[in-house]
């Protein structure tokens, strides 16, 4: 399952990445939930994040890893019932009038989660790290 956000900011694509580096940014793209950030090494960060569905309470791990050119690629530790992989990336490029943002996530689930049944909810989350990021590029 793969899903694609993008929308376009006013700043310069050099000072949109180094917003999106800051560990304030990445924290922000779990809105709702409490996220923190646990480790750093070299250019992955690596964040907790404690949420509610379904009544119950679970933890989500997810790495971040920068690379040189700004591009930053992520991917949740897969350990529960739901996922097998799902893995994404935020990628900038210039503009004629600022930076166009696009997020993209890849997912797939473990064999007995039929996808359609998590799909609504992965696009929900997609759009909630959106318009958290492009709040936070719009800010500063």
């Amino acid at each position: 399952m793969q899903l694609e956000k993008q929308f376009d900011v006013k700043r310069p694509r050099d000072e949109a990445v180094a917003i999106v580096a800051r560990n304030e940014t990445l924290l922000g793209l779990f809105p709702d939930t409490k996220t923190e950030i646990i480790a750093e090494k070299g250019s992955r960060r690596t964040a907790r994040s404690t949420y509610t569905a379904l009544g119950r309470e679970g933890v989500a791990t997810f790495h971040f890893d920068f690379a040189p050119d700004g591009d930053v690629a992520f991917e949740k530790v897969c350990d529960g019932n739901v996922w097998r992989q799902l893995r994404g990336l935020l990628s900038f490029t210039d503009g004629p009038r600022g930076t166009r943002v696009r997020i993209t996530m890849d997912g797939r689930t473990k064999p007995l989660v039929p996808e359609f049944t998590i799909k609504g909810a992965m696009r929900d989350q997609i759009d909630q790290m959106a318009s958290a990021l492009r709040d936070r590029l719009e800010e500063d």
